[in-house]
């Protein structure tokens, strides 16, 4: 397997360095690779010399195991970009994955929540928490989350250093390590302003009596980050969710990215402007909500206009 990780390793590297791909997607495309290399060995096969049917064969498997269209799209898409790397790196002189159609993705709107079911959050979260620092922290999260629409790893990782001086607006680094801004709105600037003078005098007395140093991040955390974590943050809204009445399953934070950006359009805000906000590097991506927003308004005309109503 030295050769296989070798291929991985080379190639994680060369995305890092002229993708500037993030490190969650760094770790994907590493998951996705080790599978298919692991594959192959048991098959008696390499990276060098695995052919057009073989990785074809590997996507029958890949399905035979119940794994979803857009699992398979994803695995296939990892392929690609590995073979592409070793052709243009001298590593083979051919690409075997070229001309190999995936199963594409299944195409559906992004699920989100009414306005009212956020609010219901917002509140739940006042009472959230096993002491007032979680409490104090947890109201700063879901704020944040719901005023800037920022991805998950983005909220947890972001410096403290973004939050001083009371701002208007957040400076966020996303994917690729590609910065942007985006305003607060006032709840969301009031509950940082109470979360940050908490925290630092927390600090202060950690310092004081335990010569703790002052953590980087805003919402500091034990681990080996430095921060709260992913899966921190999603246990932590799935039971806000719960105190909410609402059905966690149905609450995710890109479902609360999703909500962002929807009640924005809603309320006649610029697609070019949300584009910006949530940090997506096309238009297109940003006019799925136009489209969610036509599929909420045919709902209301059904439920609530007089003539679309069944005859009694």
């Amino acid at each position: 397997m030295a050769g296989a990780d070798l291929w991985i390793s080379a190639f994680l590297d060369a995305q890092a360095a002229e993708q500037g791909s993030a490190r969650n997607t760094l770790l994907g495309y590493g998951r996705d690779l080790q599978d298919f290399a692991d594959w192959l060995t048991r098959r008696g096969q390499t990276f060098e010399t695995v052919e057009r049917d073989q990785i074809e064969a590997y996507l029958i498997a890949c399905e035979a195991e119940g794994l979803s269209r857009a699992t398979r799209a994803r695995r296939l898409s990892s392929i690609r970009q590995l073979f592409r790397f070793a052709y243009e790196d001298g590593r083979r002189t051919d690409n075997p994955a070229i001309q190999i159609k995936g199963p594409g993705r299944a195409k559906s709107l992004p699920k989100i929540l009414s306005v009212a079911e956020v609010e219901a959050l917002l509140t739940a979260t006042r009472t959230s928490g096993r002491n007032p620092s979680e409490n104090l922290r947890n109201i700063c999260l879901m704020e944040l989350l719901y005023a800037t629409g920022m991805r998950v790893s983005e909220l947890v990782g972001l410096p403290v250093s973004a939050a001083r001086g009371d701002p208007r607006m957040l400076l966020v680094r996303g994917k690729g390590d590609k910065e942007r801004m985006v305003p607060l709105s006032t709840p969301a600037r009031e509950a940082l302003v109470v979360w940050l003078a908490f925290r630092d005098k927390a600090e202060d007395v950690a310092r004081r009596e335990c010569g703790t140093p002052p953590g980087k991040h805003l919402f500091p955390a034990r681990g080996r980050a430095g921060h709260m974590t992913r899966q921190a943050f999603h246990g932590l809204l799935k039971d806000i969710a719960a105190a909410a009445g609402i059905n966690p399953a149905r609450v995710t934070p890109h479902v609360l990215r999703h909500a962002f950006a929807t009640h924005l359009l809603a309320g006649g805000a610029d697609l070019r402007a949300i584009q910006t906000m949530l940090g997506h590097a096309d238009i297109a991506t940003t006019e799925i909500y136009t489209h969610v927003l036509d599929e909420r308004l045919k709902e209301l005309v059904l439920e609530h206009h007089p003539l679309a109503r069944d005859a009694d």
